[in-house]
């Protein structure tokens, strides 16, 4: 098998699987990248020709070191050196030139095609020689942690022109094996996950008022753009990019929940959007209890009036109110904002009436009045302001002068109370002849005050004339008030227009002084 052939035979498996490598990772990305990455490691080189006529041997002793700095995530500035030697053979290989690195924080596939010097030592000619030298090839680096990782594979295709003048002028064609450590200097820390985290200012209001939303996402990979998705379990959304506000009105007491979704739109494939979401109160509405004042009219009544009770409350809540009533006397009744007192049977005094109101939660509110009941004055009695006797035996319902003396002091009192009645009893004792003596007597005494000669002229309407039952030889007089009922136990009206007053009998007329003679004429 000529040497070239076994180049490519070593070199096509390798190439082979760095290239399925790099398809098979290709998709998955890198986000870390150092600034610098270092390898070393074991080299096995096979030159791929002769010199001389003499074949070069394989070279299984080797080591390698490269030096690569990243110009950005895939692409950078490579210097490699490697070393091989052998039975009659040692070469030195210095290069430099692009690499291409496809990075994800598993397998690291990549290209590099280097341009510099072999230095090549054949023993049997005991000469060396600097050749023109190019490197080409792959290999496939895995991560281990944030500084240390594996190159797996390397392989090279290695182009060296070597002259050993005046003996030999030859071409090298042959290939690189490398595996070794992989050392990891600077470069940006791993970008963590997407994140998002929400806020809701103010946390605790009152329906109807306004609450904003603020998503606040983190770790946003540069020049990229991110969108915005937010939900509520209650209220208006108000989206505008990462804020939103939340119109409360008509919301129920209780929590609500406001979500935002943040949606990098450069996402790599399997990368799931952020969410957060936060909370907000809706309270209770203040509770205002009802007021309530009272009062009552009449503030004073008689025993058995009516009080009327008026409630005048505020309500501001505008709740449904009911009202009730309590009395610490007499009877209330009403479940409105009036009642009405019944005082019948209540003592005289204050009454306390308590008038209690509450609204459809249970918030209630009292306030008081008082009615005060006066016991009414007793109804007036007729009183006895007099009394005459009739002592006259030939005239015995004759009102004498004495009698006259008391009717004039009745009189003074009825003038002086024109509302007030006068009742007037006739008395006849037992052994005194004629059976209406003690009505005479009666309606003389009337007839007296109403047209005597003292001319006290009392309207006879207001005097009334009772005989009695007490056995005595009087007339007794009785004042009765307005109001008054006149009850004296035996008497009894007299029939007027059966008994008539006696008036006084008229002087006797004087009889003329007889005339005298005249004297004979002398």
């Amino acid at each position: 098998m000529s040497l070239r052939k076994k180049t490519f035979g070593l070199l096509l498996p390798a190439l082979a699987m760095v290239l399925v490598l790099f398809a098979s990772s290709a998709a998955i990305g890198q986000e870390n990248t150092p600034k610098v990455d270092v390898f070393t490691g074991y080299s096995w080189y096979s030159p791929g020709g002769s010199v001389a006529g003499l074949k070069l041997n394989d070279n299984t002793k080797g080591g390698i070191g490269s030096f690569a700095y990243n110009f950005s995530k895939y692409f950078a500035g490579e210097v490699s050196g490697s070393g091989h030697s052998d039975n009659n053979n040692s070469s030195y290989f210095v290069g430099a030139g692009p690499r291409i690195t496809l990075r994800n924080p598993q397998f690291q596939p990549f290209l590099h095609a280097l341009v510099g010097m072999q230095h090549l030592k054949f023993d049997p000619l005991n000469d060396s020689n600097i050749g023109a030298a190019i490197k080409a090839g792959g290999g496939f680096d895995m991560p281990l942690w944030k500084h240390v990782g594996i190159r797996l594979i390397e392989a090279d295709y290695v182009y060296a022109h070597q002259n050993f003048y005046p003996v030999s002028r030859t071409n090298l064609s042959g290939a690189e094996l490398s595996s070794g450590l992989m050392w990891y200097f600077g470069g940006a820390p791993p970008l963590p996950p997407m994140a998002a985290s929400c806020s809701i200012q103010p946390t605790s209001v009152l329906a109807g008022e306004p609450v904003t939303a603020n998503a606040n996402v983190t770790n946003i990979p540069p020049k990229h753009t991110v969108t915005y998705d937010w939900k509520t379990t209650g209220g208006k959304l108000t989206p505008k990019d990462a804020a939103a506000t939340i119109d409360t009105t008509g919301l129920a007491p209780g929590q609500y929940t406001v979500t935002a979704t943040a949606t990098d739109n450069k996402a790599k494939k399997g990368s799931t959007p952020a969410t957060c979401n936060a909370q907000f109160t809706i309270n209770e509405p203040p509770k205002h209890p009802p007021t309530i004042s009272c009062s009552a009219n009449p503030a004073t009544v008689k025993s058995g009036e009516p009080a009327t009770i008026t409630s005048t409350s505020e309500n501001p809540d505008n709740r449904p109110l009911t009202y009730s009533y309590t009395a610490s006397a007499g009877t209330i009744s009403g479940t409105g904002t009036t009642a009405t007192l019944d005082t019948a049977g209540a003592p005289a005094g204050p009454i306390t009436v308590n008038c209690n109101v509450s609204d459809d939660r249970g918030l209630t509110a009292n306030s008081s009045t008082s009615v005060n009941v006066e016991v009414p004055p007793p109804p007036p009695q007729a009183s006895k302001i007099g009394e005459c006797d009739f002592p006259n035996k030939a005239k015995p319902w004759r009102v004498d002068n004495t009698c006259k003396a008391v009717l004039d002091d009745v009189a003074l009192q009825l003038q002086r109370d024109p509302n007030s009645t006068l009742a007037i009893v006739g008395q006849q004792a037992p052994d005194e002849k004629g059976k209406t003596l003690a009505a005479e007597r009666a309606v003389n005494a009337k007839d007296y005050l109403t047209s005597g000669e003292a001319k006290q002229s009392i309207d006879a309407s207001r005097i009334k004339a009772y005989q009695g039952t007490a056995g005595t030889q009087k007339a007794e007089y009785y004042l009765v008030p307005q109001g008054a009922t006149f009850n004296v136990e035996g008497a009894t009206p007299v029939d007027e227009s059966q008994v008539k007053a006696r008036g006084r009998a008229p002087a006797p007329k004087k009889r003329a002084a007889p005339k005298k003679k005249a004297a004979p004429a002398q």
